[in-house]
């Protein structure tokens, strides 16, 4: 079963302002915890479009939203495609649109996809069952300077280098084919004393190998101009994420699309003709309650940015 506790539920459906009639796309479905609660708030009226690239997901959401009959279209795809997703189902423009960029509770705790560290199964990784490449397969063939590279940026791991250099010289023994072997690889690259105090050796480096595989920043990067421009005047977009890497990308273009004047600051007046596309809501991010994180450990990172179409 697709089981995913769904991280700030009523402070991301609260942020869209949800209407009666109204349309609204989830770009990440998951196990559906968010999309339900949408379709609640629509009582009966508008339309939810699900996205989401896992089977799993597709399956599970898809049971789970069942009740709500011709109200949701589930599409199994990557929220990149949202355009050609909405053009496809002749929608121009939406009410709102979020997304909770967390790996679901469902991935982590099924060894088996090769997510987790905490046990041992073949290196996976893929959200998307379709993808031809797995993690094993970054692990195996990328040069060590490219492993370095990744592991440094999204890992923001200080023992990059030498992670690197172990893993190329375990490989040449013979493949790394499981999450255990790649664990156990990343303990020798790692001081004891720093392992000791600094949380699991591993996570760093397979969040850098997750995020290569599945493209994920470079996804998201690609994907917020084109949802800004997706959505009806007053219409938002919601976006949970969980790390600083993610974040960062978030603010920034929430921020572009404010202002994005390209104007020398001594100009007196803007000549460049670049018009602000809206509003960014959330100041400073919103984050879990003290209460969501005793019941939800898994939120402890989680940050809600909010940005409102002109």
């Amino acid at each position: 079963m697709f089981e995913h506790k769904s991280v700030l539920l009523e402070e991301t459906v609260d942020s869209l302002q949800i209407h009666a009639g109204g349309i609204y796309v989830d770009g990440t479905l998951g196990g559906g915890g968010h999309a339900f609660e949408v379709l609640k708030r629509l009582d009966g009226t508008g339309r939810l479009i699900g996205i989401d690239q896992d089977a799993d997901a597709v399956a599970a959401a898809s049971d789970r939203l069942a009740v709500y009959g011709g109200q949701v279209q589930i599409v199994r795809s990557n929220y990149v495609r949202i355009a050609e997703i909405l053009d496809s189902l002749g929608i121009t423009k939406v009410d709102g649109i979020y997304l909770d960029l967390g790996v679901s509770s469902y991935q982590l705790d099924h060894a088996e996809r090769g997510f987790t560290y905490r046990e041992d199964a073949p290196l996976d990784m893929r959200m998307d069952q379709r993808n031809p490449q797995t993690a094993a397969d970054i692990v195996n063939t990328y040069e060590e300077a490219d492993l370095y590279r990744i592991i440094r940026d999204y890992g923001e791991d200080r023992f990059a280098k030498n992670i690197a250099k172990h893993i190329v010289a375990a490989r040449q023994k013979k493949p790394i084919e499981t999450t255990g072997e790649l664990t156990e690889i990343i303990r020798a690259s790692i001081p004891k004393k720093i392992q000791a105090t600094g949380g699991h050796p591993s996570k760093r480096t397979f969040q850098a190998i997750r995020i290569e595989l599945n493209q994920e920043l470079e996804v998201l990067n690609r994907s917020i101009d084109t949802m800004i421009e997706r959505l009806k005047p007053g219409g938002r977009l919601s976006i949970i994420t969980f790390h600083s890497l993610e974040d960062r990308i978030v603010k920034s273009r929430f921020r572009q699309n404010e202002n994005p004047c390209i104007c020398p600051p001594e100009f007196p007046v803007c000549t460049c003709g670049r018009v602000s596309r809206g509003t960014v809501i959330t100041r400073k991010p919103i984050l879990p309650s003290e209460e969501e994180l005793a019941g939800n450990k898994r939120a402890k990172s989680a940050k809600l940015r909010v940005f409102e179409k002109r």
